[in-house]
């Protein structure tokens, strides 16, 4: 019998969802195949039901209760997963994470991850973070692609490191947004700490919440299907912070149903082409080298399937024009 580490407890905001499909969503740190087997095993119970199937489908307001086993240690291997690197030398990597791709390995995630492509593409990294987490000095989440720097040496990690706890790493995304902002420029100063219910997600009505600050500038707005394009910069970096800053004024992030998005309120198509992703891409990431002190900076054009979903709604827009 394993120990419980952990229990962890969601309410279902919107109905019709497989409970499995559901509980990938409301914790990502698990792959949806490890939820499967949890519920399978009997770690999950909905409501007053403790022996669910992962294909139940989850009503509004139901309680679905987790039990988290402690982990099993695994030994992260090389694999030969595709990665995107725009820059390296001898002390650092820059790299474009794909949505879809978990930074590190945890239960759930044991293989298939960035530490994995790192540890096969780049010969030498950094171990300050732990033997799971070697090279990563920040982090995306799953569903958010974009620019990541990785240390390959102690140095580098400690350097950098410093710079993002100093504030400064300058971090601009692009997101699009269910709503319809009314000023083209807006600063969101909001404290941001554990949700006081769910403690795997963060809120601006936190227990203990700590200073956050975001900008965004309204880049395109569409009418038609009440979203609109933002360029967004963060000056600190709470997790989950821009999804939290932007869902606290009514806008959440388009994808993000952890934080308000209704996959009813966008018609079928892009959504299909999002799949699991969030509207949400880091595109450039500045910094000081570790070494040599000289500021660089990394940008990248709009990836998929961001590119794609813009498209279609520009798409839908002009239809309704």
């Amino acid at each position: 019998m394993r120990k419980i580490a952990e229990v962890l407890e969601f309410y279902v905001s919107e109905g019709g969802e497989r409970l499995d499909r559901f509980l990938s969503r409301a914790y990502p740190e698990f792959s949806r195949t490890y939820i499967k087997r949890l519920i399978e095993e009997g770690f999950v119970c909905v409501g007053d039901d403790r022996s669910p199937k992962p294909s139940r489908k989850v009503r509004e307001g139901e309680r679905v209760i987790l039990e988290v086993p402690e982990p099993v240690s695994v030994e992260v291997e090389p694999e030969a997963i595709p990665l995107d690197i725009l820059y390296e030398d001898e002390h650092i990597a820059v790299i474009s994470k794909p949505c879809g791709l978990v930074v590190h390995p945890s239960p759930g995630y044991t293989s298939g991850t960035l530490v994995n492509a790192l540890l096969y593409h780049i010969r030498d990294l950094s171990y300050i973070g732990g033997q799971q987490r070697p090279g990563i000095v920040h982090r995306l989440d799953r569903d958010t692609a974009g620019v990541m720097v990785v240390a390959k040496n102690d140095h580098a990690h400690k350097e950098l490191s410093s710079q993002f706890a100093c504030r400064k790493v300058e971090k601009v995304y692009r997101a699009v947004v269910k709503g319809n902002p009314p000023r083209d420029h807006m600063v969101i100063d909001k404290p941001i700490g554990r949700h006081p219910v769910d403690r795997k997600k963060f809120s601006v009505r936190s227990i203990s919440p700590k200073p956050a600050r975001t900008e965004f500038w309204v880049m395109e707005r569409f009418p038609g299907t009440s979203t609109a394009l933002l360029k967004v910069q963060i000056y600190t970096g709470r997790t989950h912070q821009i999804r939290v800053h932007l869902s606290s004024l009514g806008y959440p992030v388009v994808g993000d149903r952890t934080y308000g998005f209704k996959k009813s309120s966008l018609p079928p198509e892009p959504l299909r082409i999002l799949g699991e992703c969030n509207m949400l891409v880091a595109v450039r990431l500045s910094f000081f080298h570790p070494v040599s002190g000289e500021r660089m900076s990394f940008e990248i054009e709009d990836p998929e399937p961001f590119r794609s979903v813009l498209t279609e709604i520009r798409k839908l827009e002009g239809s309704f024009g």
